[in-house]
């Protein structure tokens, strides 16, 4: 299927032919991409030919944009079917990004204790594990056979998330759990104490999403359970909705990394406006930074009088600094979210960086040494100090890269703060700082 072959079986009221055609060809995620040129009229037609789980799947695959100008055309009584097949954590997504009327008019779509649940979510710090998860699982008591467990589990399984792994409770207390494989591979009449596995992994509501999607990522988890204080279990979190975290802190990291403040709307959906908005702080923070570099060149005027042929070989010293820098940095940084560096292992970092320069340096050293002297851009003396110089650039700009975020990390910011943009700036600096001190003491100017 394609937005033309639909918007054509639209205009020719190929109803029931384009109904069976999106039931047995169409995920909901593709159709809702489908659809994002779509007028309200089109949006609703194809809506309402939906089944109400598939209908449910869409309206949560759709951006903001797109549900509040579907959410207009429909009916109440449309509207209450909706939120009746969407899982609750779905529902608390799309009621973030409503405006006030809209989230209004959804409420009054759900009933009474899917209200609560809602406004219970609502609560949860911004980015926690109670903020994404699924208050919708299957909770099993100790003393309940593996007969009884699969009954309970055909009664209500088709209304949760995740069938695959049930939680045994005790006074709301999260005690055990037990996958369905096991119920299906075990004797009826077995209890569920005996079979349950008490060696849990679990995550607080206060905990960090990204943590506990991490979690979830290392340990191959098809849901991990959220606890309060009290460890009574209050809901869950599903692999599903962890990768959609790790992409969000991902998307995250990468504009913080490229000096961009951070933005949930779509690159088209940004306007010019709030792209200049979040651009221009960091590029005005860099450029006043740059004076620095501007003043250590101004109190060197005198060298570059003498040997102007010096100014020459700043461009490629500062960009080769930045380059290496910048690596360090973005491996120092990946490490630290998959949770393969801590700020502990901060000397250990740099004694392998380090390593890391020296040999690096020594290579690039040598080639630029026999550039410069084939090209005729200096003599053997010149090479000498640009290698000598470029070797301590590239260790200064490696102990940098590797060292700012692991220190961002353990005052508690963001490491991404520390990535290009920044570390760029600070190996200017040094490199400038070391290229003309070499060069007077060298040349004696």
């Amino acid at each position: 299927m394609t937005e033309e072959r639909i918007l054509q079986m639209l205009d020719e009221r190929k109803f029931k032919e384009l109904k069976e055609e999106l039931e047995n060809n169409m995920y909901p995620v593709d159709l809702a991409e489908l659809m994002e040129d779509f007028t309200q009229k089109q949006l609703v037609m194809v809506f309402r030919l939906l089944a109400k789980e598939e209908a449910a799947e869409t309206f949560a695959e759709m951006d903001s944009d797109m549900r509040e100008m579907l959410i207009g055309g429909l009916t109440d009584s449309e509207l209450e079917e909706v939120m009746e097949e969407m899982y609750l954590d779905d529902t608390v997504d799309v009621l973030e990004e409503m405006p006030a009327n809209v989230v209004d008019r959804l409420l009054m779509a759900t009933d009474e204790e899917t209200r609560q649940q809602i406004n219970q979510l609502l609560q949860y710090p911004e980015d926690s594990a109670g903020s994404v998860m699924n208050v919708d699982y299957i909770a099993l008591r100790k003393e309940m056979t593996v007969a009884d467990s699969i009954l309970k589990i055909r009664q209500v399984g088709l209304n949760k998330e995740t069938i695959y792994t049930c939680y045994v409770t005790e006074k709301r207390k999260l005690i055990g759990m037990v996958d369905v494989k096991e119920l299906l591979t075990t004797s009826e009449s077995k209890t569920i104490e005996e079979i349950m596995d008490t060696n849990l992994l679990y995550a607080h509501t206060t905990d960090d999403q990204e943590e506990v999607a991490q979690i979830i990522s290392k340990y191959d988890l098809i849901a991990l359970p959220i606890v309060d204080h009290e460890m009574c279990m209050v809901g869950i979190v599903t692999v599903d909705d962890a990768m959609e975290v790790l992409e969000e802190e991902t998307t995250e990291d990468i504009s913080i990394m490229a000096g961009v403040n951070p933005s949930d709307d779509s690159y088209f959906e940004t306007s010019v406006l709030e792209h200049v908005k979040s651009r221009l702080p960091w590029l005005l923070f860099l450029m006043l930074s740059a004076t620095v570099t501007q003043m250590i060149m101004n109190h060197y005027e005198s060298a570059l009088a003498v040997m102007p042929q010096l100014a020459g070989f700043i461009p490629m010293l500062t960009g080769t600094g930045g380059n290496c820098g910048s690596q360090s940095s973005t491996l120092v940084i990946r490490g630290i979210s998959v949770g393969e560096i801590e700020f502990g292992d901060l000397f250990k970092v740099i004694f392998k960086e380090v390593r890391v320069a020296v040999l690096i340096s020594l290579i690039l050293s040598v080639v630029n040494g026999i550039r410069i002297i084939i090209m005729g851009q200096g003599d053997v003396m010149i090479a000498v100090t640009i290698g000598l110089t470029m070797a301590c650039t590239i260790v200064i700009a490696k102990v940098v890269g590797c060292t700012l975020p692991l220190l961002a990390e353990k005052v508690g910011l963001d490491p991404a703060i520390m990535a290009t943009p920044l570390i760029s700036t600070l190996v200017d600096i040094s490199t400038i700082s070391v290229y003309f001190a070499i060069v007077s003491a060298v040349f004696s100017l």
